[in-house]
C-alpha cells in the first residue's frame, strides 16, 4: 500500500521510503545525483527526463524538509555497501591489477 504524502509528486511505497510518484526513483537517488555532480533542478532534468521539473523540486523540497532522516538513510545504505564490499574475496584480476598500480 502506497502512502500519500502533502509533497504533490512524492509517496511513500511499501518500505516507506519516499519515492518520486510515477517512477521507481527514490528521493535519495535523485539527491545523491546532484550532490555528487552539483547539478541544478534544471541540470537534473536534462539528465532525468522522465521527471518533471516539478515532480524534481518536489523530490528536493522533500529532501529539504526530512534532511535529518534522509541523510542517516543514505549513511545506512553506505555502511551496508561498505559491508557487502568487505566480504567479498578481492579477485585474482583486481589483485594483479592494483599490483600494476591500475587501480
Amino acid at each position: 500500500m502506497l502512502a500519500e504524502t502533502r509533497y504533490e509528486h512524492i509517496i511513500l511505497n511499501d518500505a516507506r521510503v519516499p519515492v518520486i510518484a510515477g517512477t521507481t526513483m527514490k528521493v535519495v537517488e535523485l539527491v545523491l545525483a546532484q550532490a555528487a555532480y552539483g547539478w541544478s533542478a534544471e541540470e537534473l532534468s536534462g539528465q532525468f527526463p522522465y521527471l518533471t521539473l516539478g515532480q524534481i523540486y518536489s523530490a528536493l523540497a522533500y529532501y529539504w524538509d526530512h534532511q535529518e532522516d534522509l541523510d542517516a538513510d543514505i549513511e545506512g545504505r553506505v555502511r551496508k555497501v561498505d559491508r557487502i564490499r568487505k566480504s567479498i574475496p578481492v579477485s585474482s584480476l583486481a589483485k594483479r591489477l592494483k599490483g600494476k598500480g591500475l587501480v
